[in-house]
């Protein structure tokens, strides 16, 4: 992939990082990101900050449709150009965050700029309405462990758990990328729920919960949630030590403890 440097070169193209514009060169991590993907030939896919088409191209050659999403106009062009255009191949200038993703099944693939991990996962999940059937992301590794970890608990954990099963595929050095970001990074995979765990009442509540008692994370949940009218008493119906803090609650006890809201 050592071309992509010489196209950015030829079209007098500098990268801007502030919107998080690190372009994947490692033919090896492209790999891992489009196996993951499980991309089959019916596939319609949702790329994020498409870039100059680098991973594109290989979404093209696989999928039935490819939505790629991009932001700097700049990129719009090039993109076309880089990939070829095919008939595949549908461009959206925008802000992903923004854009309506689709109601049929879509699955998301995408080396995402960093800053927008958490706020794309609540597009996708809890703004959309059609969540899709499988996310493949090139993010931050410690952005990518938090969602991963299974012990200590935290707001991004408990929004993917509720749609997905994340697992880590492979960390990714800064020297895969131009420019190199300053962080190591990591693909992740999460095949999401056919149904969230919980109807969206409950995850409304859960999280009117978990921003109150992370705000606070050090602090008890009798501390937080305690202070809440009946607080105390729906920790205890819920079965949960008031003494606890926020991080080691499970996502099966932040629903416990949303659906004492109306009992």
């Amino acid at each position: 992939m050592s071309d992509l440097a010489a196209f950015l070169r030829a079209k007098g193209i500098r990268l801007n990082t502030d919107l998080g514009q690190h372009f994947l060169e490692d033919e090896s991590v492209l790999r891992s990101i489009v196996e993951a993907a499980c991309i089959e030939p019916t596939d319609h896919i949702v790329e994020i900050g498409a870039g100059v088409g680098v991973l594109t191209k290989e979404l093209i050659s696989r999928a039935n449709h490819v939505t790629a999403i991009e932001l700097d106009r700049r990129m719009i062009d090039l993109l076309k150009e880089y990939t070829e255009n095919p008939g595949n191949l549908s461009i959206i200038e925008g802000n992903a965050l923004k854009v309506p993703l689709p109601e049929t099944p879509y699955k998301i693939v995408a080396n995402i700029p960093y800053h927008i991990t958490s706020p794309l996962l609540r597009h996708a999940f809890l703004e959309s309405g059609h969540p899709p059937t499988s996310m493949t992301l090139l993010i931050q590794k410690e952005v990518a462990e938090k969602i991963c970890d299974t012990k200590d608990h935290g707001l991004l954990t408990i929004l993917v758990g509720l749609f997905g099963k994340p697992r880590m595929i492979r960390n990714v050095a800064p020297s895969a990328f131009i420019p190199p970001p300053k962080v190591d990074s990591a693909v992740i995979h999460i095949e999401c729920f056919a149904e969230p765990k919980a109807d969206p009442e409950t995850i409304e509540e859960m999280f009117r919960l978990t921003k109150l008692a992370f705000g606070q994370k050090r602090k008890m949940l009798r501390n937080t949630i305690g202070a809440l009218e009946r607080g105390m008493e729906r920790l205890e119906k819920a079965g949960i030590d008031a003494m606890r803090r926020p991080q080691t609650l499970t996502i099966e006890e932040w629903m416990r403890l949303a659906h004492t809201k109306n009992r």
